[in-house]
């Protein structure tokens, strides 16, 4: 190109032609999983993956142990390289080099979450969030030890080798870059590096309003009937084609596939509103996910975490069919998987608003379960969880688990939220009350009672709590049919 050419194009254009330069000279190239201030897993073998000049010799060096691994680039000048990381610690540098050397500064070795979801995961502390206190819980976010990268919203129909993120990949946790983070993530992150001591890394990728059948994978949806022709479809299209987050698939393809190489502790998950009325259908879809994620990544059934959805829409002055409690239920099924945990917050919810300001309470009861279940602490993480019915004559007693510190009502009165059955299916406001660790249930109304539901609503009003302060997960006794059975 001559120089009157150059005259002739855009300050843009230019800065292209200067970039295309310098990659054509440019060292090793990294996915933006990689960068200064991230975090790698603790006690693993970890891929270090990327592209070089094919057949180059790539060398990596730590400096936890100073010393060195090498590989090399293949004929598409892709290469991986697996480096042992130590027990928590830092800060280090990672050199990667083909002849040039690229470094990663203020590196620390400790525990990486997945955090995804939906709009409740995705809300800031600030910006459209702002969540209760959070000009001073901004102010007070100066936590080294945990390490932040946000992901884009991107949508694929063909599973990406990278994920697009702002801020040029990790940052540390600041009031400048926490403001607008996931608020579940930070306060759940918070928590655990309170308590433990260990740096966390939490990848977020979310994204507002989208269904859970999006961000699982093409593979997983084929073995679901429901789900086999919609994945045909989004196959079929040109990429791009589309940028609709809610299609089968196209959020797995290119904001959680990218991540599958990069070993993590575990997963946070909020989400479920965009599903509540497919809500039998949850019951497997939401558990086949979380599987789906566990075999790609490929080590082992890591911890999964999910927010249970809270209180929402008018209270109802009469017990009736709710698709939210049916959604709720489905996710309280899902514990029946390994190496899961539920955060209740049927407390912290808003009639009038689907993004609740209460955030800190979300965060801090999933580490609640990561703290008891992942790192051991002897704490209590769950509130009183349904075991058993008994019948005996015109009451129903009920037996629980997770009764630490005994069973109550939150604010000292009798108990409510609970609604009583006979064989008719027809629920009536029932009679509640304590005895050791069970609940007996009865209604004037109700002589041959055969079930009992408990906050089986939208938004139901409800007290029922253990010694922890922790809230009871809304459950049915019975097996009658779901509103949302047909619902596809």
């Amino acid at each position: 190109m001559n120089i009157k050419s150059i005259k002739h194009l855009s300050a843009a254009a230019l800065l292209g032609l200067l970039f295309t330069a310098q990659a054509a000279e440019a060292k090793v190239t990294l996915p933006s999983v990689f960068s200064d201030n991230m975090v790698f897993q603790q006690k693993t073998k970890a891929p270090v993956w990327g592209k070089a000049d094919a057949g180059k010799t790539v060398t990596i060096t730590t400096s936890w142990n100073n010393k060195t691994v090498t590989g090399k680039a293949d004929e598409s000048g892709r290469f991986k390289i697996f480096v042992a990381t130590p027990s928590f610690g830092g800060p280090y540098t990672v050199s990667i080099s083909d002849g040039e050397v690229l470094t990663l500064k203020n590196v620390l070795v400790g525990d990486v979450w997945v955090c995804s979801g939906q709009s409740n995961m995705e809300m800031p502390l600030a910006g459209w969030g702002k969540i209760v206190n959070y000009e001073q819980e901004i102010k007070d976010a100066n936590y080294p030890k945990i390490r932040l990268l946000q992901g884009v919203h991107v949508t694929s129909n063909k599973p990406l080798d990278d994920a697009k993120v702002t801020n040029n990949g990790w940052t540390e946790c600041t009031p400048q870059y926490i403001a607008e983070f996931s608020a579940v993530a930070y306060f759940f992150a918070r928590e655990i590096t309170q308590k433990t001591g260990i740096p966390i890394g939490l990848i977020h990728t979310s994204w507002g309003g989208t269904i859970a059948e999006a961000w699982t994978s093409p593979e997983m949806l084929n073995t679901l009937p429901d789900f086999v022709e919609k994945v045909k479809a989004i196959q079929a299209e040109p990429d791009k084609a589309d940028n609709n987050p809610n299609r089968t698939t196209v959020l797995y393809n290119a904001m959680i596939h990218p991540y599958i190489q990069f070993p993590i502790k575990g997963a946070i998950w909020y989400q479920g509103e965009s599903n509540a009325d497919r809500a039998y259908q949850y019951r497997t879809l939401f558990p086949a996910m979380i599987t789906d994620w566990r075999t790609k990544w490929g080590v082992g059934d890591f911890p999964f975490y999910f927010v249970q959805l809270a209180n929402f829409m008018k209270t109802k002055d009469q017990p009736d069919a709710s698709a939210w409690a049916e959604l709720r239920d489905a996710q309280k099924q899902t514990l029946s998987l390994k190496n899961t945990g539920m955060a209740v917050i049927i407390d912290a919810g808003d009639e009038a608003d689907i993004h609740p300001k209460n955030k800190q309470d979300v965060g801090k009861r999933l580490a609640y379960s990561a703290l008891a279940k992942t790192y051991g602490l002897k704490i209590p993480f769950s509130g009183p969880a349904y075991k058993s019915q008994q019948i005996s004559g015109n009451t129903i007693k009920l037996s629980f688990t997770s009764a630490d510190g005994g069973l109550k009502a939150k604010d000292g009165s009798e108990l409510k939220g609970f609604a009583i059955a006979g064989a008719d299916q027809k629920f009536h406001w029932a009679k509640a009350t304590i005895q050791g660790n069970q609940v007996v249930v009865s209604s004037d109304e109700v002589t041959n009672p055969v079930a009992v539901r408990y906050a089986w609503a939208d938004n139901p009003v409800c007290n029922f709590y253990n010694g922890a302060d922790l809230p009871a997960s809304p459950f049915k006794t019975d097996s009658w049919a779901d509103i949302t059975l047909s619902k596809k």
